[in-house]
């Protein structure tokens, strides 16, 4: 496994809409396990691909919960809460930055797994969140696009 170069803001790929991937193939296996490293690395909570120069919807998020690692690939968020939560978020390609986002207080995404079987996930509270942040990173949207005016 390999730590991956974080990109930050500024880079083009950042603002790109990353491309679904059509085949889990061992390169993307070794992407997952090299996005976990890096994350883990960081240290973060959610990395997705663009964040590491690869304009692939794939993401990983370990909140060190009851979950773990989750990976996710072509992750598309199905449901959102009408209740919204107002949190802080930082951002690992914004390093230093971070400000308060409001966001949906849960969400259902599916998504595939390493093994390219569908899966759901109702996540709720701090993951409902991360969830949020990386898929938006797949559609070239950061953080700092939603936080909200200091009163």
């Amino acid at each position: 496994m390999a730590i991956l170069n974080i990109r930050k803001l500024g880079d083009p790929v950042l603002r790109t809409k990353a491309k679904e991937v059509t085949e889990i193939t061992d390169k993307t296996l070794e992407l997952l396990d090299n996005m976990a490293e890096t994350m883990y690395a960081a240290p973060g909570v959610g990395l997705a691909a663009p964040q590491v120069g690869i304009l692939q919807r794939i993401v990983v998020i370990d909140v060190e919960d009851e979950n773990g690692l989750i990976e996710l690939i072509n992750p598309v968020i199905t449901e959102y809460a009408t209740e919204e939560i107002i949190m802080e978020e930082g951002c690992l390609s914004i390093p230093g930055k971070s400000g308060k986002v409001k966001r949906p207080a849960w969400v259902t995404v599916k998504a595939l797994n390493r093994k390219g079987k569908e899966f759901e996930l109702k996540a709720d509270g701090f993951l409902a969140r991360a969830i949020q942040h990386e898929v938006d990173h797949l559609n070239g949207i950061l953080f700092t696009d939603k936080v909200l005016e200091e009163e």
